[in-house]
């Protein structure tokens, strides 16, 4: 049995994080990764969104439906940077190379060692570092909005929270250069697509599963959100889904971590 709050924009999962737990969370964090290098999160309480996007001319997008993350979170304010893997893995794979910029050329399969490293690095006892999940990726991008607002404005204005096709340049960005979303996250569109923790299944929205969908069980390809430099704006929609071979690795393809409480 669950507790809903009516009017309020958290429903908390009796299974979940409660209120008192959720408030004890530092709003924001920034572990230290060594040699001045630090890694900012923010936390996301647990709650409901509607995911997905039924004006969509994607079939993969469709049908929107609710969702509850039922266990709070915390998520990288900023996509990972060159000088972060660095220091994490002893090298740079980066075609656009520069310290603040996003690292990319990474497989999904390269992530994964990443996050092992990192984990061992830092420890888990505050947390374990992963890939978000699709459902995590979306919450955490929309911030609390109900309807996409970024799909409907016209591109000049997502050239304000978002590095594309029209204001790239043809390459990466320094993180952190646009607006960040209501929540206080930076680059959720555009710059780099970022890779999530789920298989990818075109049609899994059809399974209309309501709490902390994790994917299909297997597959071939992985889910990617976000969009790219090099991509219109269209794909950088919060609802774009995209998917990539895990062992691809391409000058658009980085990656946001997640933080999962012990």
């Amino acid at each position: 049995m669950r507790k809903f709050t009516i009017g309020c924009a958290v429903f908390f999962a009796m299974a979940g994080t409660t209120l008192s737990q959720a408030k004890a969370q530092q709003k924001e964090i920034a572990v230290d990764l060594s040699g001045g290098v630090k890694l900012e999160l923010l936390f996301i309480r647990n709650g409901p969104f509607d995911i997905g996007d039924g004006s969509s001319k994607s079939e993969f997008e469709k049908p929107p439906h609710g969702v509850l993350i039922t266990k709070s979170f915390y998520l990288g304010k900023y996509q990972i940077t060159q000088e972060q893997w660095q220091v994490v893995m002893g090298s740079n794979p980066s075609k656009f190379q520069s310290p603040k910029n996003p690292v990319e050329s990474v497989s999904w399969n390269d992530c994964q060692l990443f996050l092992a490293k990192l984990n061992a690095k830092t420890g888990e006892q505050q947390g374990k570092f992963v890939l978000p999940t699709e459902a995590q990726w979306e919450f955490a991008c929309r911030a609390g909005n109900t309807t996409d607002y970024e799909r409907l404005m016209h591109s000049s204005q997502l050239k304000d929270c978002g590095w594309y096709d029209l204001n790239s340049g043809g390459r990466t960005h320094p993180v952190g250069e646009k607006k960040p979303n209501a929540w206080g996250f930076y680059d959720m569109h555009g710059n780099v697509w970022e890779w999530c923790a789920d298989w990818y299944g075109s049609r899994y929205y059809a399974l209309n599963l309501r709490e902390d969908p994790t994917g299909p069980i297997e597959g071939m390809s992985r889910v990617v959100r976000g969009g790219g430099w090099n991509d219109n704006a269209w794909a950088c929609r919060s609802m774009a889904r995209g998917d990539r071979d895990p062992r691809l690795k391409l000058s658009e393809l980085g990656l946001r971590v997640a933080r999962i409480l012990p």
